[in-house]
């Protein structure tokens, strides 16, 4: 297992979050391009209910991950995983066309995808029973499925999004995941075998496993 208290590279996460989020919190990326490298990083965990003073100095929205590899922090799970991968060619190409068409796509995956299943998730679990979010569902719907046969198209037959696997590919399985539950990936049979590809992987296995393994029960909330 790469979990090591004294590697160089720490992950900032959390103790404890609710049972909905466990398995979706976003130290889950940075956690699997260290699997998939076989880099040995050590945890940092804070609490998710208080969340450190100081841990908004790093992230100004008190959010997680958090990189620190050396003198080097970062945030924003994007800028980890491209930190993450120049370390070995294995998650990003060294020719400028491959590097190009993996960042290209990595960025699609926040910027053109993860906003619509942020909404959805608000609709389906936040705001669930609420009239505005009966009456948004159907159009959101229609426009992730839109976008969803596009990526399927853009995919086609090939098993990953950039030729070998690469961090283009933990970023849109772990954005793909959250779609799961509505039944919008099934209805998509080519991302939905692209996503379980994804998800055999021993490295993604390992780097859920490592973030369940954090959360203790005792952090929560009082009463939880």
């Amino acid at each position: 297992m790469p979990v090591n208290p004294n590697a160089t590279i720490e992950i900032t996460a959390f103790d404890w979050v609710p049972d909905f989020a466990r398995g979706f919190v976003r130290d889950l990326r940075p956690r699997w391009a260290c699997e998939e490298m076989g880099i040995d990083y050590a945890e940092h965990l804070i609490s998710a209910v208080n969340r450190p003073a100081e841990h908004y100095r790093d992230q100004p929205w008190g959010q997680v991950p958090v990189l620190r590899d050396g003198e080097v922090r970062l945030f924003e799970s994007g800028a980890i995983l491209l930190h993450l991968a120049e370390r070995d060619a294995a998650l990003l190409p060294r020719d400028p066309q491959g590097r190009a068409t993996v960042t290209s796509w990595l960025f699609a995956a926040y910027n053109s995808v993860e906003p619509l299943m942020f909404e959805l998730s608000n609709v389906d679990l936040f705001a669930a029973g609420e009239e505005w979010a009966k009456l948004r569902r159907p159009g959101l719907m229609e426009f992730i499925h839109q976008r969803f046969g596009k990526l399927a198209e853009a995919l086609g037959d090939r098993p990953w999004l950039a030729g070998d696997f690469s961090v283009a590919d933990i970023a849109m399985a772990t954005v793909l995941r959250e779609g799961i539950e509505s039944g919008a990936v099934a209805e998509h049979p080519k991302l939905e075998a692209y996503l379980a590809r994804c998800l055999d992987r021993p490295a993604f296995d390992r780097a859920l496993k490592a973030q369940l393994a954090a959360f203790r029960e005792e952090a929560g909330p009082v009463g939880q």
